[in-house]
């Protein structure tokens, strides 16, 4: 695998017990040429936000099937914001965001001004998905390690 791949980290949010988006997400991304460190179901906010400090991704994925998203996702992404190692790292939220049907244009873009990059509800195009993943700056970290 070559510097040029993408670290992508893959998660839930933390109510989300659905694993098929997962692993659906997972071999796309992953055909892309990206590596993918999927961290399941039900992640707690703590174990994401720690995991994303000490990976250092290149991007994070959070999808979720429960309709949660848009709760969870505003506080999760302000727990990810919060934390400085990860202000610059791009951060989207995807699937059924809402318990009543697709997601408001005014909720979409509380999502937004929360602090995600993108949002790519239920119906969104995977190749829209694809890219703004496809755009995502690889960070080199090897310069960060060797000085």
């Amino acid at each position: 695998m070559t510097a040029t791949h993408r670290r992508i980290l893959l998660s839930s949010v933390s109510s989300d017990a659905h694993t098929w988006n997962l692993v659906w997400l997972q071999m796309l991304l992953t055909e892309r040429g990206n590596r993918v460190d999927n961290l399941g179901a039900c992640v707690p906010d703590d174990l994401l936000v720690s995991h994303a400090r000490s990976t250092r991704p290149d991007a994070i994925v959070l999808s979720t099937v429960n309709g949660h998203g848009l709760h969870d996702g505003v506080r999760v992404i302000g727990r990810l914001r919060a934390a400085d190692e990860l202000r610059g790292v791009p951060v989207v939220i995807g699937g059924k965001l809402g318990v009543a049907g697709p997601l408001s244009a005014d909720d979409e873009a509380r999502l937004r001004e929360a602090g995600f990059d993108a949002v790519f509800p239920n119906d969104a195009s995977p190749a829209d998905f694809l890219e703004f993943v496809d755009s995502v700056v690889v960070t080199d970290l090897t310069a960060e390690h060797s000085a």
